[in-house]
């Protein structure tokens, strides 16, 4: 299963973004092989509805699950119809959120921002 973070840099130490929909890149991680990709979200986040866009591409590229510390109802709304669970990143790395959620630690995301 994939997992995506929105991040501000290309590396498995960077911190979440505090943005969905304007980060610049999103780290999605495999929890089956481990692996780690970046997918680059420079031009999409500096073009307006920013969080639509990510929610389509990473909709569209398997992403089951997404942490982030906020999320847009726009996004939230596209991503909950592809089935894409949303939650709540604690404020530690990438690292820290990945094994709360293998741990079952996360609380979903009940609070969107209003678009």
């Amino acid at each position: 299963m994939k997992i995506a973070f929105p991040v501000s840099e290309k590396s498995i130490v960077t911190q979440i973004n505090d943005s969905f929909g304007k980060a610049p890149y999103f780290l999605i991680y495999n929890t089956i092989s481990k692996e780690i990709d970046f997918l680059d979200h420079r031009a999409v986040a500096d073009q307006g509805a920013g969080g639509i866009r990510a929610a389509q591409v990473l909709a569209d590229q398997g992403i089951k699950v997404i942490i982030t510390l906020q999320c847009g109802e726009n996004a939230e709304k596209l991503l909950k119809k592809a089935e894409v669970l949303i939650y709540k990143a604690k404020a530690e790395s990438i690292s820290d959120n990945i094994e709360a959620y293998l741990k079952d630690q996360l609380n979903l995301m009940t609070e969107f921002k209003k678009g």
